[in-house]
């Protein structure tokens, strides 16, 4: 029964003719990158249609170039001379005599100029008519036509007048707290929360400020904030003629930073038809052509109100696509020449449940900062008809400063939510990185948090949990540190053996590593790190090959190294306990990884070779990444309090605010507006002020 439910499932993805009436010509352009441009080309390659990518000087190497069938280089690294460039890329698409082009999400996707600049010169633009894109890219445009179709809107000012004090007047009437919006916004862009009139202000301009680098717009609207709500959005779909579907909804209540981190259905079916004739209401009402996604907010009485709507194929598509058994980009293409809506309302049925988790390179131990750095080590789960892994990177690539730090989204399908979210975890558990930090502990502590798993969520739902999701870390076990012990033990055996066969001196000593001794078992110490804690290992080799390892006890320890393809599996017996967790050893760090979790244990480096530190956060602000220098808040002599915003930086498509680590005097500004800091660059230096004291 499971077998055939899951056939059924994927039978349309498997139609294949293709796009064109000559497929052997046809060509698409991915006017995108990382892993939406990867998601294309899959399903370009299935329907027999040749991709053509494009890529920056930060992308030359990079997966999404190497899956094309052809590749045209765009410009520098920056997203403004490259990604975003109508021009170049239109150039490409007539070079390469693509017939159509699939603007994936971000950049150029919700452009208007860009829509019709494709019409212009005769090539498919693979999304709605501009029109569409306009209305609807327009907040306050999309809420006057959204109310005139009878689809609830929250109350809020969407007026012409932007000056701060009309904007603050509007903001008192509606009653704090009230969220501020750039009307071109989109993926958290230009959103801040003011919770009172103090802090309106600063608010105000730094949603400003963000929203003007992200879509070159600063026009803002306010809007009542609605304590806790759910955060429900509607997968639409409408053909050439006149027709529109709703794929059912995506809650995507769990969010940090006003983005989203995890998204699966869940609502009633009551409300589910509800939300979904709303939202085909909605499409119909701007005459809506592709794959759109309309966005609600929903009160604990399940009344909904109208958000946006994203005129694109959403981040978290693949979540209608597995509980529908549909390839929605076949469905864009499709619709895009021409064809009628492959299934009607009817005949689109929900199966399962459904959960996508993104996995993005950041600290969500310090707010969530996003981060950049190589992928020094990469493994993940199989993929599979229940598990699909949507990414634009391989081991060894690099997550640029450049760009959006989202490495991958995990996608998982269970006949129930309940199936659904232990595969989520049993994969989580299984997504292994070491290079830079990322979110997978988190996301791991999150989908095993009762509430979550009771389905109790809503957009505070991470503050609201805070302690909960971000436990103590717990020092490892006794057992663990031993089978780090084993590896590094079994990694210099198996160095050796290299050695001895590379050698011409079978009887070096250099090529013995099994500690025998005459008439005595040869012990060693090891020392092994916890943070700033040490802690001394006793290690006796055995006879049998076998280690005896003394920590608060003694363990009977034995093992070797297995490998599968490019992992390390250290498979190991401590105290007749078996195991085969997943071993990297990096430099000076063993990692471990398995099913009850990931640990990291460092072994210290002498001190002749571990050099001076060369950060300077204790006499001022840091970089806590690269990033551009957006604004300069401070000067030299200025008086500063711990929490003062010093500079606002610009990375990873995000502005961040770098405050005074402590109280003092500025000392010296180290960057203009304008210039590139790099990651732990010094920014300011303070000094104390003449008769203060330490805090």
């Amino acid at each position: 029964m499971k077998l055939r439910l899951l056939e059924s499932r994927y039978a349309f993805t498997l139609r294949t003719p293709s796009l064109f009436p000559n497929a052997m010509t046809s060509k698409v352009l991915i006017a995108n990158r990382g892993e939406i441009a990867c998601r294309v080309m899959r399903t370009a390659k299935k329907m027999g249609v040749r991709s053509v990518a494009v890529y920056s000087d930060a992308d030359r190497l990079s997966m999404h170039v190497a899956m094309a069938d052809e590749a045209y280089h765009i410009g520098p690294a920056a997203s403004q001379q490259s990604y975003l460039c109508m021009d170049k890329i239109l150039d490409v698409a007539k070079k390469s005599s693509a017939q159509a082009v699939h603007p994936g999400y971000g950049f150029l996707s919700e452009n208007t100029e860009f829509a019709e600049l494709c019409k212009q010169e005769g090539i498919i633009f693979i999304g709605p008519p501009s029109s569409a894109i306009r209305d609807m890219g327009i907040k306050s445009t999309s809420k006057h036509i959204m109310s005139a179709a009878g689809v609830p809107i929250i109350e809020g000012y969407h007026g012409e007048d932007q000056s701060d004090g009309k904007l603050q007047s509007e903001a008192a009437r509606i009653g704090y707290p009230v969220m501020i919006k750039a009307v071109r916004g989109g993926g958290g862009k230009g959103m801040r929360i003011a919770h009172s009139e103090a802090e309106f202000h600063e608010q105000l301009e730094s949603a400003r400020r963000e929203a003007r680098k992200s879509f070159n717009d600063d026009v803002m609207l306010i809007e009542k904030f609605v304590e806790n709500p759910r955060h429900v959005e509607v997968q639409v779909f409408g053909d050439q003629f006149g027709d529109a579907v709703y794929l059912f909804e995506r809650d995507c209540s769990v969010q940090r930073r006003h983005q989203k981190i995890i998204e699966e259905p869940g609502i009633s079916p009551e409300v589910r038809r509800k939300l979904g004739e709303a939202a085909v209401r909605a499409a119909k009402a701007v005459n809506y052509v592709g794959a759109g996604t309309v966005e609600f907010i929903m009160d604990a009485q399940h009344n909904f109100f109208f958000m946006e709507m994203n005129t694109r194929l959403q981040v978290e598509h693949p979540v209608s696509e597995m509980i529908t058994g549909t390839d929605l980009v076949e469905w864009q293409l499709r619709v895009a020449a021409g064809e009628k809506l492959p299934l009607s309302q009817k005949q689109i049925v929900l199966r399962g449940h459904s959960f996508e988790a993104r996995i993005y390179a950041e600290d969500p131990n310090n707010d969530f900062l996003p981060g950049a750095g190589p992928l020094l080590h990469l493994s993940t789960p199989q993929g599979d008809q229940c598990t699909r892994i949507e990414t634009g990177v391989r081991e060894g690539d690099e997550v640029s400063a450049h760009y959006d730090p989202m490495i991958a989204k995990l996608v998982v399908w269970g006949e129930d939510r309940s199936a659904a979210l232990k595969r989520l975890r049993y994969c989580l558990r299984q997504y292994n990185i070491v290079g830079l930090n990322t979110n997978i502990d988190f996301l791991l502590s999150l989908s095993g948090h009762a509430e979550f798993e009771a389905g109790n969520v809503h957009t505070s739902f991470i503050p609201q949990h805070y302690d909960q999701l971000f436990p103590a870390a717990q020092r490892p076990s006794d057992a663990l540190l031993c089978q780090a012990a084993l590896g590094l033990l079994l990694g210099e055996k198996q160095n050796t053996e290299i050695y001895r066969n590379q050698t011409s001196d079978m009887f070096s000593p250099f090529a013995s590593s099994n500690g025998r001794r005459f008439n005595v078992l040869h012990c060693r110490n090891l020392t092994l790190q916890l943070g700033e804690d040490k802690v001394e290992l006793a290690i006796t080799y055995n006879p049998d090959g076998t280690y005896s390892m003394e920590v608060s006890s003694v363990f009977n320890v034995s093992g070797e190294l297995q490998m599968e393809g490019d992992v390390t599996y250290l498979w190991c017996s401590v105290n007749g306990v078996l195991s085969r967790p997943k071993l990297v050893i990096l430099d000076n760090t063993v990692h471990i990884f398995s099913m009850e979790g990931s640990a990291q244990v460092d072994v210290p480096v002498p001190k002749f070779l571990a050099g001076v530190s060369g950060s300077s956060a204790q006499g001022g602000a840091v970089a806590p990444m690269t990033g551009t220098i957006e604004k300069v808040l401070v000067k030299a002599g200025d008086s500063v309090q711990k929490g003062d915003p010093l500079m606002v930086m610009i990375a990873m498509k995000m502005e961040h605010t770098i405050r005074a680590p402590k109280a003092g005097v500025i000392k010296k500004v180290f960057f203009k507006e304008g210039s590139q800091a790099s990651r732990h660059a010094a920014l300011v230096e303070i000094e104390q002020e003449e008769g203060a004291g330490e805090e």
